[in-house]
């Protein structure tokens, strides 16, 4: 059976449903979903999990993003990036590189974000894109997220708009364009977002992802070598090796306890972490949990078997 995960370079003008649905076809497999939505004009990292592992995704979506994103100051559209409606052309000042930099730090740590109207999130069982659609704005509530890094690369003063260019590492949950656009109005002129490539998702970077006609080529060479294996998606948590008596009590999803645990000391309750074999092999995803002795068990909820 065909299980693992496959990292895909996205082209833009494809959504990532659209990307599913030609891996679905390729490896004729059902069972297969992906990690991370990509909207259909951003391109980059997909991570895509196949058979069994889609029962890891929620764990791969919690690792760190980062991305490379072209900003436009001083025009606003009503979707935050070139697909929208113009609502404002301002002319800029004579910013300069360190003014943009400077002002990337209310943006950098743990921010309040809006979600966008145009994003996925659900309001009363629907999603807000469609609800943008039809010319309807609601109330978001704001989330927290965190800005590990945003960084200005380039700027190009030139031309009709102020350009700038951008590296962004952040958690899970972050709008780029909507961290663009606040950017852009904290300066005074508002920004919308020209362009995105996402250079990595948790484990999975820009350098070994493979496109789709890459893919396919090596199917039809009866090659497998872009399929990961399940482990390759949760670099992100800690692992701990199962000794080799212990396995077919972990495949059986029985706790392990005594020194196996006390090989993460910094191991607290609620922790996730990997099992696994000496020579790598996901066994199973563990949850730390205290017994009421007091002491630490690894049990096992998520088993690939």
């Amino acid at each position: 059976m065909v299980m693992g995960f496959v990292n895909v370079l996205k082209p833009p003008g494809l959504t990532s449903h659209d990307v599913v649905q030609e891996l679905r076809r390729l490896l004729k497999v059902k069972k297969i979903g992906h990690g991370g939505t990509l909207d259909p004009l951003a391109a980059g990292v997909l991570p895509v999990a196949v058979g069994t592992a889609t029962r890891l995704l929620e764990y791969l979506q919690g690792g760190d993003k980062a991305y490379r994103a072209e900003f436009i100051l001083g025009l606003k559209t009503d979707t935050q990036d070139l697909g929208g409606r113009v609502l404002a052309r301002t002319p800029c000042p004579p910013f300069t590189e360190k003014d943009l930099q400077a002002a990337t730090g209310p943006f950098t740590g743990t921010i309040k974000q809006v979600p966008p109207m145009v994003s996925a999130v659900h309001y009363q069982g629907r999603r807000l894109y469609e609800l943008a659609r039809e010319g309807l704005e609601v109330e978001r509530p704001a989330r927290q997220v965190t800005i590990h890094e945003f960084r200005l690369v380039r700027a190009w003063p030139e031309g009709p708009y102020y350009r700038a260019l951008m590296d962004i590492t952040c958690s899970r949950g972050t709008y780029i364009r909507t961290l663009g656009a606040d950017w852009g109005d904290y300066l005074g002129v508002g920004a919308t977002l020209a362009f995105l490539l996402r250079t990595r998702a948790g484990s999975f970077r820009l350098a070994d992802a493979w496109t789709l006609e890459e893919i396919a080529g090596a199917i039809n060479r009866g090659e497998g070598n872009f399929l990961l294996p399940p482990a390759a998606g949760l670099a992100h948590l800690p692992v701990i090796i199962v000794p080799g008596e212990f396995i077919r009590h972990v495949s059986n999803g029985v706790a392990l306890k005594g020194d196996v645990c006390q090989s993460l000391p910094s191991l607290r309750e609620g922790d996730v972490v990997r099992l696994e074999t000496g020579e790598g092999k996901l066994l199973a995803l563990a949850r730390a949990e205290i017994n009421s002795r007091g002491a630490f068990l690894l049990k096992p909820h998520k088993v690939l078997k």
